[in-house]
């Protein structure tokens, strides 16, 4: 069996040795070496080439995303970021999968003897999933459109109808904040549809992948409330770790139900389960987009939605997305109107949805 070398990173003595010996666990993967600050990561990542890297954030001389910067610009290598939970620590793990880490990491809290295992499981997924990627996907440029140099205008500009005909929804996971940021960026303010999304991702996270996604794009984009009524110009992200359904109340419009029904299959948020709740809503013209993400999760209601008079069923191509999964599940069952790089996603919702 071949091997896959990685470089662990981390300011803490205990957590290079914590990490390195859960890695070590998998006969697939063999820790080449460590690294304590950003610029030695810089400087063997060129030396060692290695796999893949786990990447602390807070380091001295040199911090995890000045050295992610630097390693996705010069020596492109799959990275899986070790966040912390703070506010803060959410802020900065999603500006790291913006400029090319492939994932994250939470690092264990309160007693490490109790966490270690599901981190462990969790970092071995993650690491092998890594290894299957293209790293210079990830550092390629988001193109955006021009409208979203200026997102100071939006808000006066955005559409706030509580009536549309047209619906879009989003599903995606592994590599999605990337993907969100360039789709998003590139729908204009007066935008006559809702967009509702599901991006697989812990609590927290969720809500700073809004703010960002807000930030740059000409619509507004916040994270769902439950019971909030959709409106057109906006996009909403599911709440991670709750399950988001839009249900359609008489001579009240449509509105987000969150819940805490069980994972399906492992998720919550559900792709599947929010493509579901579309299914009566014929009244509405439903485009749906299926994006980057391990597994399979949105397909059959991706299938479902084509059965039930979906206008548009989007599949991203192999060639922008970080991991293959999701996207092509739903290719394989027939279901997809349109299979469109990242970049092309935006101007065919623009054009389904304003003309």
């Amino acid at each position: 069996m071949s091997q896959y070398n990685v470089l662990v990173v981390d300011d803490s003595v205990f957590m290079r040795k914590m990490i390195s010996d859960l890695i070590s666990q998998d006969p697939e993967f063999r820790v080449v070496d460590t690294a304590k600050n950003g610029k030695e990561a810089v400087e063997k990542t060129k030396l060692l080439n290695p796999h893949v890297i786990t990447m602390d954030v807070e380091m001295p001389e040199m911090n995890g995303l000045e050295a992610l910067r630097s390693i996705m610009a010069n020596h492109p290598t799959p990275v899986i970021m070790l966040s912390s939970l703070t506010q803060e620590g959410a802020v900065e793990t999603i500006r790291a999968l913006e400029w090319g880490a492939v994932d994250f990491i939470t690092k264990p809290s309160g007693s490490v003897s109790l966490d270690i295992y599901k981190v462990r499981d969790s970092l071995l997924e993650k690491l092998r999933m890594a290894v299957k990627t293209n790293a210079r996907k990830m550092s390629a440029p988001i193109a955006t459109h021009a409208a979203a140099a200026a997102p100071i205008f939006k808000k006066a500009e955005a559409g706030a109808a509580a009536t549309f005909s047209h619906l879009v929804a989003i599903g995606t996971s592994t590599g999605g904040p990337r993907a969100l940021h360039q789709v998003l960026s590139q729908i204009p303010a007066n935008f006559p549809a809702p967009i509702v999304v599901v991006q697989h991702m812990p609590p927290n996270f969720t809500k700073s992948l809004s703010q960002r996604l807000d930030s740059i794009s000409p619509i507004h984009v916040m994270e769902a409330e439950d019971g909030l009524p959709l409106r057109s110009g906006w996009a909403y992200v599911a709440p991670g770790g709750m399950h988001m359904v839009v249900v359609r109340e008489h001579g009240k419009g449509y509105k987000i139900r969150l819940t805490k029904d069980e994972p399906r299959s492992g998720h919550r948020p559900s792709v599947d389960m929010l493509f579901e709740s579309l299914l009566p809503l014929k009244e509405l013209q439903r485009h749906i987009v299926l994006m980057t993400g391990m597994g399979s999760d949105g397909a059959k209601g991706m299938e479902a939605l084509k059965r039930a008079g979906a206008v548009t069923t989007i599949a991203e191509s192999e060639e922008t997305c970080v991991v293959y999964g999701m996207p092509r599940a739903a290719v394989e069952l027939g279901c997809v109107t349109d299979i469109l790089p990242q970049q092309g996603i935006a101007p065919r919702l623009v054009k389904a949805v304003m003309n």
